[in-house]
């Protein structure tokens, strides 16, 4: 009996190999993989250093002394017609979209930076340069930079060592701070309002004279 037993078991009896080691690397590879998400290390390290770059140069731009008087252009009021983009001012357009990203509209900053760049803001054209770099979409970051140093022939383009020179300041501020300042609870509250007044998702009213004089503390407070 015990020896048909034992036959029986060696029959059925599963093959025993050395154990191997897993390799989590390659693990991980191929569950991204199956699930259509694999994305490069380099590409999310080049994604989060353009949206911190574009930070910073929301904060520049933000801290600018005659941001103010700049989106007072563009500001709805009883004496203001439709903004075309014939009479747009541009710096008011493009601060106008710096504080919207800032106060985390970035859907809303992106038309804005459209607006701005439209008319000929090499500035703007680097923010949606960094913008769409920072979410991941190539091709229209591509495309922007294009605009950036090609298409734009009213004004000089940026030279390489500037774009390298600001990626080198990108880092220092990483690192160290800005005494750049970011908008205050006031300004945030100003936009939401706007926000509260616009339907759908982007915000396409213009500042008003309430957002201006939000924006005129927020510069003499610097």
């Amino acid at each position: 009996m015990t020896s048909a037993l034992d036959a029986l078991l060696d029959e059925v009896r599963l093959p025993v190999t050395a154990p191997r080691r897993f390799d989590v690397a390659a693990g991980l590879r191929r569950l991204a993989a199956d699930a259509g998400r694999r994305t490069p290390i380099t590409e999310i390290a080049r994604a989060a250093q353009a949206g911190q770059r574009l930070g910073v140069v929301c904060r520049w731009v933000l801290n600018e002394p005659a941001v103010a008087d700049h989106v007072a252009k563009i500001a709805e009021g009883p004496d203001r017609g439709p903004l075309t983009e014939e009479h747009l001012d541009v710096d008011g357009a493009l601060a106008f979209a710096c504080l919207l990203y800032l106060t985390r509209h970035p859907e809303s900053a992106q038309f804005w930076w459209q607006l701005a760049a439209g008319a000929g803001s090499r500035a703007a054209a680097y923010c949606l340069h960094l913008h769409h770099l920072a979410l991941g979409e190539s091709r229209r970051a591509r495309h922007w930079f294009h605009q950036l140093t090609h298409s734009m022939a009213d004004t000089a383009p940026p030279d390489r060592a500037f774009l390298d020179g600001l990626e080198l300041f990108a880092r220092y501020v990483r690192a160290n701070g800005s005494t750049a300042l970011a908008p205050t609870g006031g300004l945030e509250i100003e936009i939401d309002r706007l926000a509260a007044r616009t339907p759908g998702r982007v915000i396409v009213a213009r500042p008003d004279r309430q957002l201006v004089d939000r924006l005129q503390e927020f510069a003499a407070g610097r």
